[in-house]
């Protein structure tokens, strides 16, 4: 009897010390353009911003600004879209050459949108994703076309809804012109 009670503890304190060790999974986050580029160490980051006039959504607007970061003897620009309250905000950051993809590709998405809306889909969705996870397209539903922009890959309340494409298109026009324009 005494065996037994000596084996059931024995076995019940391995089973806990086992099971109470931690796995370390080496799962790197995934970095964006702006988090690689800022997170260098050893030397001066600078950050410049020139502000662009606010992006108008359905319900309210989000602020809009070019943001060039040197350092060292580099820079990058981002256009960046801010969205928030006086709590919390989301921000996209967008790369120029990113957003030089997304402005091809919302002038694809506008190319499709009516034949979208022509088949009277119960839900479709057409969008453009960057690498950083900035979302541009829209959803058909009801037989109407809704335009969206989602701000960041994970998280909530980082989606601005837009009344038309050529809102968004307008606003990314500028912002590159703006990018061209400062790095002259």
């Amino acid at each position: 009897m005494l065996k037994k009670i000596l084996f059931v503890s024995i076995m019940t304190i391995m089973s806990i010390t086992t099971y109470g060790q931690e796995i370390k999974n080496n799962v790197e986050t995934i970095k964006t353009k702006m988090d690689i580029f800022t997170s260098k160490t050893g030397s001066i980051t600078k950050f410049v911003d020139t502000k662009l006039p606010n992006l108008k959504a359905s319900f309210g607007s989000a602020k809009t600004r070019i943001r060039i970061i040197a350092n060292g003897n580099s820079s990058i620009s981002f256009y960046q879209i801010v969205k928030g309250d006086k709590y919390s905000s989301t921000t996209a950051s967008i790369e120029y050459s990113d957003l030089i993809e997304v402005l091809k590709a919302l002038k694809a998405l506008k190319t499709e949108v009516d034949n979208d809306i022509t088949t009277n889909p119960d839900y479709l969705e057409n969008k453009f994703v960057t690498v950083d996870g900035f979302q541009v397209g829209y959803y058909v539903s009801k037989g109407k076309a809704s335009w969206y922009i989602k701000l960041e890959k994970y998280g909530s309340d980082n989606t601005l809804f837009i009344d038309n494409a050529d809102i968004i298109e307008i606003a990314f026009t500028e912002a590159k012109n703006k990018i061209e324009e400062l790095k002259k």
